[in-house]
């Protein structure tokens, strides 16, 4: 498990730096997304992903690394928007960005510590395509919580599916590290 945890903070890194330097070139921008735009955006880049790995040819030379920080990076986005949903201030400063960022990575590790325990790094036995379809899973599931106003009967909420999201992310970009794929 301690080598899970390193390697999960590596990746952790990777994206939060990538979150940095997008927050010093564009601000936060991407307070103007509404739960529904961001979860489209989640969408899209679950959706390419999915494209590239079955694609025996690419038109745009770029691989799937980059769309799964884009996943992580989006999804705690998402989680910000959601505890920041009656703050309708568009920009953050720099500084209270990453600490919202870290805030929710914090509590996105607990969750992946607790139930890797439960489930025994079942995960490194998947392949990186079999997160790829788990993530579609949880947005066409997030989907529907939206279009039923976010009540579920007995479903985990759209925070739940956003935590999923960032951990089958940072396990496909740790089985691509190691040269599974």
């Amino acid at each position: 498990m301690s080598n899970t945890s390193a390697q999960y903070d590596t990746q952790i890194t990777l994206c939060r730096d990538v979150f940095a330097k997008k927050t010093k070139d564009y601000g936060t921008a991407w307070r103007v997304l509404r739960p529904k735009s961001l979860t489209d955006q989640l969408f899209i880049k679950a959706q390419r992903i999915k494209t590239l790995e079955e694609a025996e040819t690419r038109k745009v030379d770029e691989g799937i690394e980059p769309e799964f920080i884009g996943l992580i990076n989006y999804a705690v986005m998402g989680l910000i928007q959601m505890k920041l949903v009656s703050d309708t201030r568009l920009e953050l400063t720099e500084k209270e960005a990453l600490e919202l960022y870290d805030t929710e990575v914090a509590a996105i590790k607990a969750l992946m510590i607790a139930k890797n325990h439960d489930y025994g790094e079942a995960w490194r036995d998947m392949r990186v395509s079999s997160f790829t379809d788990l993530i579609l899973m949880k947005l066409l599931r997030i989907k529907q919580i939206e279009d039923n106003k976010g009540k579920t009967i007995i479903s985990e909420g759209i925070d739940a599916g956003y935590m999923d999201i960032v951990n089958y992310s940072v396990f496909a970009l740790i089985q691509m590290s190691e040269g599974k794929v």
